[in-house]
């Protein structure tokens, strides 16, 4: 598998279709005299239908989500405003930051007074983000809000925000090139997979985590991201629950993973937040007693697979997905 490392640089509401269409007019200012090229006023509409028109290509950009934090840093643009920068660094290793953003808190909430101190000229919120924070962001900075996910087709999703993003950058052939290396790496992990007898394997993705000393199990269904990158890679999905309309995710126990069979099961777990599989459910009986536990046929993947970002997250997906079901 060809590995892609540096470009050049955790449920939610419902998610909304991203229409993004970009217009440029001529525009005068200080900086494009001395240029002598006059600027270009780049018009955009965001996921929600509203029309932000930026004065040129936005460099100084805070951005209120991971996948949107990780979409710019793969188009090389360096956020000065990042919410949850240690969170990031430990869930999304595809994407690393490069530069130094300022902290801007969570990524429900993040600071209108640390965000309006770094004077952005741009603002990249998603769906997920309240209305009410965004109008407060609003009168901070021009704001474009994308569609945080979408069932009905999480990958279409997943690249038209990529693309709305890079308009509002001025990066769209960068654009194209990662969704090109994105396209390029499921076709070799396909053929990967096939080659080693796994075309149309069935495969149950999850992650989990313990509250009140009880684990829950959160399956990715085929509506999920992993589980339609799962589907391009010829792989079936094995669940039969079914998950919500955003995020394609259903919430289970121990107890319904009985009806699994002989899958390939794989869980997305952090050094940072506890791995509930290995840990609490390692002594359960129910769970020592499926199939695919038996079979030795559970795969934990590396830490820093950010199961809801942007196209480097879902190479890094398919890498260490293959890597877990060849060895």
């Amino acid at each position: 598998m060809r590995r892609h490392l540096l470009t050049t640089a955790a449920v939610a509401v419902a998610a909304l279709s991203l229409a993004a269409c970009g217009t440029t007019e001529p525009s005068s200012d200080d900086a494009s005299a001395a240029s002598g090229k006059p600027a270009e006023k780049i018009t955009l509409t965001d996921a929600k239908g509203t029309k932000v028109t930026l004065d040129g290509p936005a460099t100084k950009v805070v951005a209120t989500e991971w996948n949107v934090v990780e979409d710019l840093v793969a188009l090389g643009v360096d956020p000065v405003g990042v919410a949850d920068v240690k969170g990031y660094t430990a869930w999304n290793t595809a994407a690393p930051l490069t530069g130094s953003p300022k902290d801007i808190g969570t990524r429900g909430e993040p600071s209108i007074d640390t965000v309006a101190a770094l004077a952005p000229d741009l603002v990249v919120a998603t769906s997920d983000l309240s209305p009410a924070v965004v109008k407060q962001l609003r009168k901070v900075a021009p704001v474009i809000e994308i569609t945080s996910a979408d069932a009905a087709d999480q990958i279409g999703t997943m690249t038209e925000g990529l693309d709305l993003i890079a308009k509002a950058t001025g990066k769209e052939s960068e654009s194209a090139a990662l969704k090109k290396d994105f396209d390029t790496s499921v076709a070799e992990g396909k053929k990967a997979l096939a080659d080693a007898g796994l075309g149309g394997a069935e495969i149950a993705s999850a992650d989990g985590y313990v509250a009140s000393n009880q684990v829950s199990v959160r399956a990715y269904t085929g509506g999920s991201l992993l589980g339609a990158v799962n589907e391009k890679l010829g792989l079936k999905n094995a669940w039969t629950v079914k998950g919500d309309e955003s995020y394609g995710l259903a919430t289970t126990d121990v107890e319904g993973l009985t009806g699994l069979g002989d899958v390939q099961f794989t869980y997305v777990a952090n050094d940072a937040d506890g791995d509930a599989f290995a840990g609490p459910l390692a002594k359960n009986a129910v769970w020592k007693s499926l199939p695919f536990v038996k079979a030795g046929d559970v795969h934990r993947l590396p830490d820093g697979v950010w199961m809801f970002g942007g196209p480097r997250s879902m190479e890094a997906y398919i890498d260490s997905l293959v890597d877990a079901l060849t060895k």
